[in-house]
């Protein structure tokens, strides 16, 4: 794949995504806010209930004070209504008495009439009907009486209006409804409430919860007593909820967190994508120098025998012993580092397969330096170098494939002289690092960019050097010794800089005798 097409994918690809998480959004959104709306719209039902029962039970009250006619503040005193009728002194004569009376009320209109006449007051049968006149009146005015109360209950409902809020309200009956409403509109909810009025753009908490502070909190408010005679006075009844948006949050769950966990996977899917292409690559390019620098070296070697082999069958030399000798012992070489090469390549095939067996024992890591070094220090000499050893580790037993530990170390000192400059200086090192033995590399040689520090270790990577192969390598040695340090729970760490060497520190668990 192309890296323009590559690069079209991945803009695609991060388009369709974008699009779809603010479809998702909008719709979390507008899911939320139809929640929202309906949440608060529950709350302002109930608080319009809460409003309208302290309405009634204020007529209910306006009711009772009519039925005894005691007006408001009278603290009990029954309100004194005169007799309309005068009570005349005896006499003799003829007495002739008319009544009628009628009243429109608001609610009921009342009319009656009474007539009597009758002779002389001394004469019996006319006393008994002045006294029948005087009970029928008396029981008229008590009627009378009744029915104005009843009749004018508006009156005394004017009356209370003109009292405070605080008398008017009784704070148990106020939250009692509140209960009751909020229950009835399954709001179960926690809420605080308060009683305000609202004069001169100054709110005044009359009474209502003592810990009543909304802060950010949004209010529901609710005008009361918008029926008064002179209009309503600005009284509210304000209530918010503490845990307003977790429970909106709770109540919108079950649609929100499928579509978020959803989202979040599809996200998650993409970069994954997104990753295996890069590595994938990467990969390719790897794959491409290495097997650049596989031609690279195998194609010198398979020359050289080539080149000897049909010297010896052209005879365009002499076939002498000494010239037969030496052209065998370059054959008998170039077929040797051949074979070295693709020993590489097989041993790391073996290893991804994970068909390695290892041979664990338990070894002196001192003693396998000291040897691998004494080996080793013939080359550096021919090339002019030094090689350091410095034993330093008092306990340095561990327990691991000594072969293969030990091929560990002959790869970083063989980079170390592939990498140093004309005149290399090498110095290895034991250590006892926290129930730890580590053995250390340095060079002195061209060093490893910082960017290039995690990758040293992939398979056929090798630090970018453009088409000049003054190096020989598969890329395949740090990969090698990486896999070994890892399977005896090992770890491995460089410290490099362009040009100023690297070093290489690998920390094995050490046996405590």
């Amino acid at each position: 794949m192309s890296r323009k097409m590559l690069i079209t994918l991945i803009v695609l690809m991060a388009i369709v995504l974008s699009g779809l998480i603010l479809v998702q959004t909008t719709m979390i959104k507008s899911a939320s806010d139809i929640r929202e709306e309906q949440f608060d719209q529950l709350v302002q039902n109930a608080l319009n209930m809460v409003a309208i029962q302290l309405d009634l039970d204020e007529q209910r009250l306006a009711r009772e004070y009519a039925r005894r006619g005691e007006l408001p503040g009278m603290n009990g005193k029954r309100e004194e209504l005169g007799n309309v009728f005068p009570y005349n002194s005896p006499a003799r004569g003829t007495l002739s008495f008319s009544l009628s009376y009628s009243n429109q009320g608001v609610i009921s209109r009342f009319e009656e009439q009474y007539e009597v006449q009758v002779g002389d007051p001394s004469d019996s049968l006319s006393m008994m009907g002045v006294e029948g006149f005087m009970k029928q009146s008396l029981e008229q005015q008590r009627r009378r009486k009744e029915w104005l109360r009843n009749a004018d209950w508006w009156n005394y409902k004017i009356a209370l209006e003109d009292m405070p809020l605080e008398e008017r309200i009784d704070s148990t009956r106020v939250k009692a409804f509140l209960d009751a409403a909020m229950a009835q509109f399954r709001i179960d909810l926690e809420y605080k409430y308060a009683i305000k009025n609202s004069t001169m753009a100054k709110e005044t908490i009359l009474f209502g919860d003592s810990d009543y502070n909304p802060k950010n909190r949004g209010e529901y408010p609710q005008l009361l007593f918008q029926n008064d005679y002179y209009g309503p006075k600005p009284n509210y009844l304000n209530v918010y909820f503490p845990h307003r948006k977790r429970y909106l949050f709770r109540q919108t769950g079950l649609t929100i967190i499928p579509t978020i966990i959803l989202t979040g996977l599809l996200i998650a899917i993409f970069a994954y994508a997104i990753l295996v292409i890069m590595r994938q690559k990467k990969l390719s390019n790897i794959k491409n120098d290495f097997i650049n620098n596989m031609t690279h070296e195998l194609k010198t070697p398979i020359s050289t025998i080539s080149l000897a082999s049909q010297m010896l069958q052209d005879g365009s030399i002499a076939n002498t012993p000494s010239t037969i000798e030496h052209v065998s012992k370059v054959i008998f070489q170039e077929s040797k580092r051949l074979s070295f090469q693709v020993e590489k390549v097989l041993q790391m095939a073996v290893f991804n397969e994970g068909r390695l067996k290892l041979k664990l024992r338990e070894f002196d890591v001192n003693k396998m330096i000291e040897t691998v070094t004494s080996n080793f220090e013939l080359r550096v000499k021919n090339k002019n170098g030094v090689l350091h050893t410095e034993i330093m580790a008092e306990d340095a037993v561990i327990k691991g494939d000594e072969v293969h530990i030990t091929n560990v170390i002959f790869n970083l000192l063989d980079n170390a002289m592939k990498y140093s400059r004309e005149n290399p200086e090498i110095w290895v090192r034991t250590e006892n690092r926290k129930n730890q033995v580590m053995i250390s590399v340095q060079d002195n040689g061209i060093g490893i960019g910082k960017e290039h520090h995690d990758q040293i270790f992939d398979r056929f990577y090798r630090v970018p050097t453009g088409n000049v192969h003054d190096v020989k390598g598969f890329g395949l040695g740090l990969s090698y010794v990486k896999k070994i340090v890892d399977l005896h729970n090992g770890t491995i760490k460089v410290e490099s800089a362009l040009n100023k060497g690297t070093k290489f520190k690998i920390y094995f668990p050490q046996i405590n005798n």
